[in-house]
């Protein structure tokens, strides 16, 4: 017997139009409540072929377009996002299990992102100099070509318009291939370029798992990728595709410190510190997941713990993105429990009612963690907090510093000698004062250090514009009558 899906069968968007699909599906399930959304389509590289020709066909088009004009464009899909914010963060909540304020802002980030990229023609024109008598030299910021974007399932709105925006303004055409788990966003947004005024071919959206990403990484006619995931999977992508000679910047996975003194203002950090652990359901790579108490700090972790009892599952905290997720997470609570820490606040074994099927963890808080334990080390993903104690700053600071990765960290103290030492120590690409997320805003890029991300720049900001364009360098002479010398 046949199942009703709430969304009509997911398909490739290919030269701008949806396209028929491989035979071979996955069902898309709520988070929310476990009902069926849709089905997406498992492709193959036969797929991916097709896309990438329908780009390098738009390619010259599109990359002669001048920069003004192609910028317009990209303001009315700025437009367009703002028109339809209810629909999009319908889709977002559905398939991702986020809360309406999170989607919304997800997609208010997304049109900050559309703002920088309708800067870009201010940003990039190039330069030009009488290098000799009658001898010029000029720079100009050329597209790469064909690119491709991979992204994740946790923001389905804001981490594909980290790359679109940007590189469709500076003349590149695209393939972006989303999570299996929120396909329906990445399609919407699809429609809305096209609406837009994207030429057919500049932008296309081929669904599909493990075959896909490596077809991504081999194939001769895609120039650059960019991958946000998790480490373990960054690495594979990063060697991959820089192996086949292309560009890659690859994010991964994170563990964020946050460094809390005595003296830190007590309202301010624990509500920092809990809505940053619990947002998205701590599913985000900005989330801090560990945080480190110098010296007396019992006050502020029962502030913490106050704050997290406020956080309550399906109300104003969304669901994980799927069964095997809930209990992952759940099972690093209960070995750091069995390993002799602390859980001040259970967030396992959580239903909502009316919502029975959904995947939901509560906020957790642990205490008296110590650093050899996995959920000290690992990325858990998910809505729970790990407190570690030290009596010295500097023993703080290196918990901080042997972490692999090195997304953000931060530090709570009123004290700006403190603030200045620990923005000096830290091992990480971000850090906050006061901020339990310290995500830049643009045009300042996004983007961490050691094991969060690998390449060179950044994946947003002016820092990628280096990254989705090439530099050509022109010398010119005119008057053979000038005088010469060894320059010209």
């Amino acid at each position: 017997m046949s199942v009703e899906l709430k969304f009509p069968e997911v398909r490739n968007y290919i030269s701008g139009h949806f396209v028929d699909s491989p035979s071979k599906k996955l069902d898309v399930v709520s988070p929310l409540d476990g009902t069926l959304l849709s089905t997406v389509p498992i492709s193959g590289v036969d797929t991916l072929d097709q896309a990438v020709s329908a780009a390098v066909k738009a390619f010259p088009s599109w990359s002669s377009t001048p920069i003004k004009e192609r910028v317009q464009i990209i303001f009315n899909y700025r437009n367009l996002l703002q028109k339809y914010r209810a629909e999009l963060t319908e889709l977002i909540t559905l398939e991702n299990g986020k809360i309406k304020s999170e989607a919304e802002a997800e997609i208010d980030k997304a049109i900050e992102l559309c703002e920088f990229a309708v800067s870009l023609p201010q940003l990039i024109p190039g330069e030009i100099l009488e290098v000799s008598k009658g001898v010029d030299c000029k720079t100009e910021r050329i597209p790469l070509g064909v690119v491709a974007s991979i992204t994740p399932f946790n923001f389905p709105c804001m981490v594909p318009n980290w790359t679109i925006p940007n590189v469709l303004t500076l003349g590149n055409c695209m393939i972006l291939k989303p999570s299996e788990s929120v396909p329906l966003t990445a399609n919407r947004i699809a429609e809305i370029l096209t609406e837009a005024g994207l030429p057919d071919g500049v932008f296309n959206v081929v669904h599909g798992a493990q075959e896909i990403v490596e077809g991504i990484c081999d194939h001769p006619d895609i120039k650059a990728v960019s991958f946000v995931g998790s480490t373990k999977v960054a690495k594979i992508v990063y060697k991959r595709a820089t192996g086949n000679l292309k560009r890659c910047l690859a994010l991964g996975g994170a563990k964020n410190h946050l460094i809390v003194l005595p003296d830190a203002q007590l309202e301010m950090t624990a509500s920092n510190i809990t809505a940053s652990m619990s947002g998205c359901a701590g599913q985000r790579c900005m989330a801090a997941s560990a945080m480190v108490g110098v010296g007396e700090i019992d006050h502020i972790i029962a502030k913490v713990c106050e704050e997290a009892k406020k956080i309550i599952p399906g109300k104003n905290l969304g669901s994980v993105i799927s069964k095997a997720a809930k209990e992952r997470i759940e099972k690093y609570i209960t070995e750091a429990e069995q390993a002799g820490a602390k859980v001040l606040v259970d967030g396992r074994n959580v239903t909502v009612p009316g919502s029975e099927g959904g995947f939901y963890v509560g906020p957790t808080i642990i205490d008296f963690v110590t650093p050899d334990m996995a959920i000290a080390k690992e990325e858990v993903f998910g809505p729970v907090l790990a407190i570690m104690r030290t009596k010295t700053l500097d023993e703080a600071i290196e918990i901080e510093n042997r972490s692999t990765y090195g997304n953000a960290a931060a530090v709570f103290t009123q004290s700006g000698g403190i603030a200045k030492y620990v923005t000096e120590k830290a091992s990480a690409g971000m850090i906050g004062v006061n901020i339990g997320v310290p995500v830049p805003r643009e045009p300042f890029s996004f983007g961490g250090w050691n094991e969060s991300r690998f390449g060179s720049g950044d994946i947003t900001g002016k820092s990628s514009i280096e990254f989705w364009t090439q530099m050509k360098k022109t010398t010119i002479k005119w008057n053979p009558e000038a005088r010469t010398n060894w320059m010209s």
